[in-house]
């Protein structure tokens, strides 16, 4: 298992297979975004090549995301050969969600473990504010077959200040009183050309928590305050699911990320909130032996920094977050 200089165990990928999306959602890009050509983006081969390379490193977790990841024409037939690699231990997924009321059993067979469904709010006219093209029935739809399907349900709500911040996330809440789910509330980060309107509206864990106590009562924390991923865990009293809380921003978790990023565009991206890559892509493309490229990522990795620089005001600045995948 690849080190960096820190000594954090590097072993968990996200494979963004799109940049495309079939949502324009406020927080992720801008609504006149235009999208690289398929022939910019990592084919089949390529990228089961470099899927193999990072599990021959120590690589055993793999999450798919976007853009759209269920947008891509053959994701199961890419699941299931990601999920046949030697060592690797969990394929998991993060979609909008509103393709799996048709996906959600194929994706399953195919070997996916874990899907992490976005929805940031259940009244329509605001899920339609946040998504611009929207329709939250759709996502409700993929949620119930996801279940069905047998996956354990995670629900990912990215909260912007003074659209979905109050009586929405309260909602979104209520659900994990009556449900096994974790819904997870996501604090904003500012990325590329829309960090603006990412710093004016993000909305903080303490913010979210007291709005939550006031309505359904007080939260206990879980795990002893350990993350499961990057969520801090807590529970309403009752209650059959929990709520998690990622807060990039303002509670930061650098110190026990374990993960890199595969850009749809072949690049290597070290810290979701740090510019600097690595262009495997070229590499490839370029005829570099397995071995070569191993050489390039576990240098890479080394150096991957110890955490992003919003305190100092060191915003990325050349991608926005569906240019990622999160």
């Amino acid at each position: 298992m690849i080190q960096d200089q820190y000594g954090r165990s590097i072993h968990y990928l996200r494979i963004s297979l799109t940049d495309q999306c079939n949502l324009r959602c406020v927080y992720c890009m801008p609504e006149d975004m235009s999208f690289r050509p398929s022939s910019a983006l990592l084919q089949d081969r390529e990228l089961i090549r470099l899927a193999r390379i990072f599990a021959e490193l120590g690589f055993d977790k793999f999450r798919l995301t976007g853009g759209e990841p269920t947008i891509r024409h053959n994701v199961t037939e890419l699941v299931q050969q990601l999920a046949a690699l030697p060592g690797v231990r969990e394929i998991a997924m993060t979609t909008n969600g509103i393709l799996l009321k048709h996906l959600a059993q194929p994706l399953a067979d195919a070997g996916l473990h874990r899907l992490n469904i976005s929805i940031d709010s259940l009244n329509p006219k605001t899920f339609r504010r946040l998504t611009r093209w929207g329709n939250v029935d759709d996502v409700l739809a993929g949620i119930n077959a996801a279940e069905a399907a047998g996956f354990p349900i995670k629900l990912n709500t990215v909260v912007v200040r003074d659209v979905n911040d109050k009586e929405d996330i309260v909602q979104l809440a209520r659900l994990t009183l009556d449900h096994p789910w974790q819904v997870r509330f996501i604090e904003m980060m500012p990325l590329g050309r829309i960090s603006d309107f990412q710093l004016s509206h993000i909305v903080t864990e303490d913010e979210l928590r007291a709005n939550i106590e006031a309505a359904l009562g007080p939260l206990t924390l879980q795990n002893e305050g350990q993350l499961d991923g990057e969520a801090r865990i807590f529970k309403l009293k009752g209650a059959k699911g929990a709520l998690g809380f990622i807060s990039s921003v303002t509670k930061p978790f650098c110190a026990a990320c374990n993960r890199a990023r595969l850009t749809a565009d072949g690049k290597l991206r070290l810290c979701l909130l740090r510019d600097k890559e690595m262009d495997l892509m070229s590499l490839l493309r370029g005829g570099a032996t397995d071995e070569e490229l191993k050489a390039h990522i576990e240098k890479s990795i080394w150096y991957k920094p110890w955490g992003h620089g919003l305190a100092e005001r060191a915003y990325p600045t050349h991608r926005v977050m569906s240019e990622i995948g999160g």
